[in-house]
């Protein structure tokens, strides 16, 4: 780990010189070779995912990388490529009494240090974002990926060598024993930045040997009100895409809260749609008055958990305060969405709630940084400092002063 420390802090101090054109040629060079080397990338995901058959469902589609989304990747990547430049971007100017001119400048964090499970895409999203960004980047994936990630590491340090840039600005550790990630954090002066992606566990574990700033993409436990003025079709089509579309992810829908006031006639009709599309439902007491066996019986250990499957929690609140006070308790800053057609109980929603995004009449699923406009994401920070929500190019970088003078001195 020290080399590989040492090896990217000298490719991350090159990379800020690098022109805007090599960053691009790198970046569009990494789509190319993505198409040109799908067949490898898929079959060495087949092989990972032939290795881990213990894997359920939603995780197993988190890790599938099939011709498709290689594909999918590779056009992903060239949006990258095409997102503004923030290295060097000037993002005040000013001119003081003294006559001295003070700029903000956007410059690289330096080294980035991304642990993370399961999902290849990630090795590529992060490594073309940090790069362009102007950061090195070390990439420890799981065990579960390691295949595919060492196929998808080969194309873009290929790729970086093509446009005359250090490959070791991207680099991935041969070893991926659990001591290896406290040695990647546990070192001050090595990371600038350790960002984990994964499981509790993961995160907790990656917070707790840290010796450098930790940025936390933790829980979904996304949360969707159905409010007591709910257009109810809208409502149904919104919580299926929620929850059903891709149950695996962090920002799928895990809890539905339902007004009291409309539960009479939203709650069947929304556990009905939910039960035929396949979902397990976990009802609360109120809940179970009103749809009997068609849900079971919620425990304590439901209420906030994350279930990355086809499974959710319903619970029926009292009005928007009610949801507010739930999502306060149980809610992991992620993603909290309501559906209602008062905008003054809209408000009152996006005013109550503490999450990095907070949706009114659309799904819990647009919190995503190519749906928000940041072109890709590195991760959705559930931390406030110094970044809350997806995080794309800017939020690599931080802003520094610069300041022109003409021989002035401070007396």
């Amino acid at each position: 780990m020290e080399r590989l420390l040492a090896l990217a802090k000298q490719a991350a101090s090159r990379l800020p010189t690098s022109t805007p054109q090599q960053r691009c040629k790198f970046i569009q060079t990494t789509a190319d070779l993505l198409i040109e080397r799908c067949d490898l990338v898929v079959q060495a995901n087949a092989a990972d995912l032939a290795a881990a058959p213990q894997l359920t469902a939603a995780l197993r589609d988190r890790l599938l990388l099939d011709a498709p989304r290689v594909h999918a990747l590779a056009v992903a990547t060239r949006q990258i490529a095409e997102l503004p430049e923030v290295l060097g971007a000037l993002v005040s100017s000013s001119e003081r009494p003294n006559g001295l001119r003070v700029d903000r400048q956007r410059v690289p964090l330096g080294v980035i240090g991304i642990v993370y499970e399961a999902r290849p895409n990630v090795t590529v999203d992060a490594a073309l974002l940090a790069i362009k960004a102007g950061n090195a980047v070390i990439l420890r994936g799981g065990t579960e990926a390691r295949l595919t990630n060492a196929a998808l590491a080969s194309v873009v340090r290929d790729a970086l060598t093509a446009a005359g840039l250090p490959a070791d600005a991207m680099q991935i550790p041969a070893l991926l024993d659990r001591a290896l990630v406290d040695a990647l954090v546990g070192r001050a002066g090595g990371l600038d930045l350790a960002i984990p992606r994964g499981g509790t566990a993961l995160i907790e574990a990656v917070s707790k040997a840290a010796r450098v700033p930790v940025i936390q993409h933790y829980q979904g436990v996304c949360h969707i009100y159905v409010d007591c003025d709910a257009d109810l079709p809208m409502a149904t089509a919104i919580v299926l895409n929620a929850k059903v579309a891709r149950p695996g992810v962090c920002n799928a829908m895990e809890a539905l809260l339902i007004d009291s006031a409309v539960a009479a006639q939203a709650t069947p009709l929304l556990i009905a749609a939910l039960t035929a599309a396949g979902v397990q439902v976990h009802g609360c007491g109120r809940t179970r008055a009103l749809v009997g066996d068609l849900v079971v019986a919620a425990t304590p250990a439901d209420y906030g958990k994350e279930y990355l499957d086809l499974e959710c929690l319903c619970a029926i609140v009292d009005g928007v305060q009610g949801a507010c006070d739930h999502i306060a308790r149980y809610g992991s800053r992620h993603t909290e969405a309501i559906v209602t057609n008062n905008p003054q109980t809209a408000e009152q929603f996006i005013a109550g709630v503490d999450a990095s995004c907070v949706a009114v009449n659309a799904s819990t699923r647009f919190n995503d940084g190519g749906c928000l406009g940041l072109g890709a994401e590195i991760g959705i920070s559930t931390t406030k400092i110094h970044a809350y929500g997806p995080m794309g190019l800017e939020a690599l970088t931080a802003v520094r002063f610069v300041v022109r003078g003409q021989g002035q001195v401070r007396t």
